[in-house]
């Protein structure tokens, strides 16, 4: 049995790094994060930054700096299963851990206006601040002599191993085997049956290699009852010329905050293209479960609601998703991330217009 121990940077990827070793490596996950998101409910506290460091300190305090870890050690063991354990910030947890044996601590890293801007499009309870707000918060916990306090630096130093997280999440993801096949040989590892729903993200991937705009090669399953219903993936509208034919067709939209976002109008989605191939075959969508590369825009989240599918699996969240999340949440549409990241892209960024 491995247990790796995750330490980083305020988003420099630490959460994609868990995800895919849950979802493509099979690993038990215990959190750190959600350990003390729990105990700061039970205070009555209000869950920040502040808060769930304070309370974190507290605990080490009381008890003993590996208090928080032991406790998630004690439960990964139980599991009898590779496990992770996220967000390990004080020098005195990773000395405990080491002790334990079957014990590995990876450290996750990138540029500081690169985090910056992933835990914006992120926006959970704790990322709504400005960017000196970011980097007053990140110096706090980086540096402290106190073995009971969060000391990334330190832990960081520590690690037997360092992801720098810059690129993409494909080239994340051929670091973490990279690492993992020095301890943990293929030979070694276990088949596990997939899960439904990884079953069926797995044929959405294959379906969006049909694609032909390679500024987004999605796909699109729709299902019910475990059975296949339709399939769709981006592509221009039947017997017109393809992106990787004659190129993009751009368009700038204006938002209101003044920023623009740049779009390819050439191509279908892959979920409206599914929800086509359906009408056009007399298949009715009541009831489906729809799987999708990421968060469906807002034309699609309306067809999607109107069709009557009840549940969306996204591989990943898209950048400018908000207004699809919150009509699904009116409707009754249930909606589920497979990785809590923003999937990125060329041309996604947006700029200030002048």
């Amino acid at each position: 049995m491995l247990i790796i121990g995750i330490t980083g940077t305020l988003g420099a990827g630490k959460g994609t790094v868990v995800e895919y070793l849950r979802n493509k490596r099979r690993f038990a996950y215990f959190s750190v994060r959600d350990f003390l998101r729990e105990e700061v409910h039970q205070r009555g506290l209000e869950a920040n930054r502040d808060t769930l460091t304070s309370v974190a300190n507290d605990l080490r305090a009381q008890h003993s700096p590996s208090y928080i870890v032991d406790e998630l050690y004690r439960r990964a063991a139980q599991s009898g299963s590779n496990a992770i354990i996220e967000s390990i910030r004080a020098v005195g947890e990773v000395e405990a851990l080491r002790k334990k044996g079957g014990f590995m601590l990876w450290a996750v890293d990138a540029d500081a206006k690169t985090r910056y801007e992933r835990i914006r499009l992120r926006g959970s309870e704790t990322d709504h601040i400005d960017y000196d707000t970011f980097l007053d918060n990140e110096k706090r916990e980086l540096d402290n002599t106190d073995p009971n306090k969060q000391n990334l630096k330190a832990c960081m130093a520590m690690a037997d191993a360092t992801l720098r997280n810059d690129g993409n999440i494909e080239e994340l993801h051929k670091k973490i085997d990279e690492i993992l096949s020095r301890f943990m040989p293929q030979e070694e590892e276990e088949h596990r049956r997939p899960s439904w729903d990884e079953y069926f993200m797995d044929l959405c991937h294959s379906v969006a290699l049909r694609a032909t705009c390679n500024r987004g090669r999605s796909g699109c399953v729709i299902v019910k009852d475990k059975q296949i219903l339709v399939t769709g993936y981006v592509g221009s509208p039947s017997h017109l010329p393809h992106c990787d034919e004659v190129g993009h067709l751009f368009r700038k939209t204006l938002h209101e905050d003044g920023s623009v976002s740049t779009h390819c109008v050439r191509t279908v989605h892959a979920e409206q293209n599914a929800i086509c191939q359906a009408a056009r075959r007399g298949v009715a969508l009541e009831g489906s479960t729809l799987y999708c590369t990421m968060t469906p825009c807002r034309t699609c989240a309306m067809l999607i609601i109107n069709c009557g599918i009840r549940k969306v699996v996204a591989d990943y969240k898209y950048h400018a998703g908000a207004e699809s999340e919150e009509m699904f949440e009116k409707a009754g549409v249930e909606l589920q991330y497979i990785h809590n990241e923003v999937l990125q892209y060329n041309n996604q960024k947006q700029e200030k217009s002048e």
